[in-house]
């Protein structure tokens, strides 16, 4: 029976009776006083970052004989691989590709969003990781469908056989024409062949549905595990399938011990032998790569992998280092895998799982995301599926033993890469032992010259004002680009998530707070090298990139978004960037706009949003439209 100091939504509780069932509830009673924690390690982290900032101290890597907090693990020891982890379940074994993308679409019956999982398992894919966080959008009760869907599917409920019969159909069509062959040759087999994989939300999140009787918000973390672990671990244990999660946000090993502890208690309320549930670390945070070995150590039995993503990690760096005025990025698209600190991060990750633990196994390293989807003209969709092919080939070559994609088209056009070399992984290739100097943590936060250009800024926020409507209209992950290439089908549409929009503001905010001198001449605006991104400047683009939305057309900006959504998400851009303290999230100012179309009640909520940052070094993250 539910607990009596937890709510649940009025319509959550009355749509999703098969998704808050009595075992579920239970579940989430069980788990419940381990979220007192997690508010104890968020407050933590704003805690840090402040102190980081008024002492201007950087990053640096933990006391080697300190213990990991949660722990009993030795700093030394863990970075000696002296403890025991995990090995890799059969079906983990070869990840060549996953997918990634929700299990669910906004405002969707059943019968059509269900479809997002049909696409994903029957698209040839070794693994989908199913977004809960990032590319899922909170809008109403899409993170119910994603749960919902999910459960239909891993039992292969007739709902969803049905769907996959005509998914298939569809696939196989497009393929015909695309590579001239079929993708799918017997569908009923093919949905056994990709790995589930689900990725929670992040500590730093609420839930949107599952409150204190109180009011307080609660994890949202703890929400996702339990609803996916106590739905599904039965029908997967019986197909021989591994529980595997993707664990997101990360920055210290004493949060990656309290998810440790969060799918301990999870295992033992289902029954499962501790460790069952199988974790991979996206490494999006730059704290958590002075932390590797210990984060592998802290979560022991269930650790199979590490993945590098583009764009967390950016914002990470952007946002830990604000307070330093020295450190200011150039425009996002010279920031790939191959620059400065990036370059450094990359590397770091594969050494750390190709250390050893105290049973000679090593670990898995995920490369990252391919947000090139194959839409758009002759000549765009062959330079970009070119660049999407080399950067698979880049990664392989460094020792990924496989990469993301963004989109179920991708799949068959990346995956040759590691079917050409033919290993199902590359676990335990010779790298140089990782250092813990004071070099090594310069790396991490290296820059190396590159531009900074009018056209990154419009880039920054055309795309930042764009992905803030997509969300706030369901869907937090978007087919995007800059609005001056709108019409233009040989600049393709990049997959864009929440992470794409983080980091353009927090390069703005740079730019503008830390006086950013541009690279070059632009004639529109008459800006000349070495002027500096002015706050006039930055109102002036944010118009005119504005303007271009208002104009667009339905394909590109929905018309019924530019009287509601659109304005608020100008609103947001506006607010955050000008704001001379330097707001932690911006998904906390779309979370609370999320159901609101009124221009003056959102910018009251962005008001007091920052506001009660700014005083008192808090973060607004409840849901401030919960309904008893």
């Amino acid at each position: 029976m539910p607990d009596p100091s937890l709510q649940v939504s009025r319509a959550a509780a009355e749509m999703y009776p098969d998704v808050f069932t009595d075992a579920a509830l239970a579940a989430l009673n069980d788990l419940a006083p381990l979220d007192a924690a997690r508010q104890a390690v968020m407050a933590s982290r704003l805690d840090r970052r402040r102190r980081r900032a008024d002492s201007r101290q950087p990053l640096d890597f933990l006391a080697a004989d300190g213990v990991i907090p949660r722990t009993g693990i030795v700093v030394r020891d863990a970075r000696a691989g002296r403890f025991t982890g995990s090995t890799i379940p059969a079906d983990l074994q070869r990840q060549w590709i996953q997918g990634t993308g929700p299990a669910a679409k906004p405002r969707e019956p059943l019968e059509r969003s269900i479809r997002n999982v049909a696409y994903a398992l029957l698209s040839g894919a070794d693994g989908w990781m199913f977004d809960g966080e990032d590319a899922l959008g909170q809008l109403g009760t899409m993170s119910l469908d994603n749960q919902r869907n999910l459960r239909l599917a891993i039992a292969r409920d007739a709902a969803f056989m049905s769907v996959a019969e005509q998914v298939a159909g569809e696939m196989n069509r497009w393929s015909d024409g695309f590579f001239g062959r079929d993708i799918v040759s017997d569908w009923r087999t093919q949905l056994d062949v990709t790995t589930v994989i689900f990725r929670a939300r992040g500590l730093h999140l609420d839930d949107r549905h599952v409150r204190w009787l109180h009011g307080g918000g609660f994890s949202a973390s703890i929400v996702d595990a339990a609803l996916y672990v106590v739905h599904n671990h039965e029908a997967l244990r019986a197909r021989g399938a591994s529980i595997v999660l993707y664990l997101p946000k990360i920055q210290t090993a004493e949060e990656a011990a309290l998810w440790h502890e969060i799918l301990t208690a999870l295992e033992r309320h289902v029954g499962l032998f501790i460790g069952t549930i199988k974790t991979y670390v996206l490494v999006e945070q730059v704290e958590a790569c002075f932390q590797l070995m210990e984060i592998r150590a802290a979560l022991g039995p269930r650790f199979v992998g590490f993945n590098t993503g583009r764009w967390d990690y950016i914002n990470s760096v952007s946002d830990a280092l604000a307070w330093n005025p020295s450190f200011i990025n150039p425009n996002i698209d010279a920031v790939t895998m191959t620059y400065g600190y990036m370059r450094a991060y990359e590397d770091r990750v594969r050494r750390a799982v190709n250390t050893p633990d105290e049973a000679g196994q090593c670990a898995l390293w995920q490369g990252g995301m391919e947000p090139n989807i194959p839409v758009g003209s002759a000549a765009g969709v062959a330079a970009g599926m070119t660049r999407a092919v080399a950067g698979a080939t880049r990664e392989q070559a460094a020792g990924a033993s496989g990469k993301w994609v963004a989109h179920w088209k991708m799949v068959h056009i990346v995956r040759p890469v590691w079917e050409k070399v033919g290993d199902a992984n590359q676990l335990g290739r010779a790298f140089t032992p990782l250092e813990y100097d004071a070099a090594a943590a310069a790396g991490l936060t290296a820059l190396e010259p590159a531009p900074r250009t009018i056209r990154g800024a419009r880039d920054l926020i055309s795309v930042g004002v764009q992905y803030g409507n997509a969300f706030l209209q369901g869907m937090q992950a978007a087919a995007l680009k800059p609005a001056d290439f709108f019409g233009n089908d040989d600049v393709l549409y990049l997959m864009e998530d929440m992470a794409t929009g983080e980091i353009r503001l927090s390069i703005l905010w740079e730019w503008l707070h830390k006086g950013a001198t541009l690279t070059e001449d632009d004639a529109a605006t008459g800006v000349k090298t070495g002027d500096v991104f002015t706050q006039a400047l930055f109102a002036r683009l944010l118009d005119e990139e504005y303007r271009k939305l208002l104009a667009a057309s339905n394909r590109d900006v929905h018309d019924d978004s530019k009287r509601t959504t659109v304005p608020i998400a100008r609103a947001i851009v506006d607010a955050y960037v000008n704001d001379p303290v330097k707001l932690p999230w911006y998904i906390d100012l779309l979370n609370a706009t999320l159901s609101v179309t009124d221009l003056a009640e959102a910018e009251r909520r962005i008001g007091h949003l920052a506001t009660t940052f700014s005083s008192g070094n808090a973060r607004v993250t409840e849901n401030l439209d919960f309904v008893v």
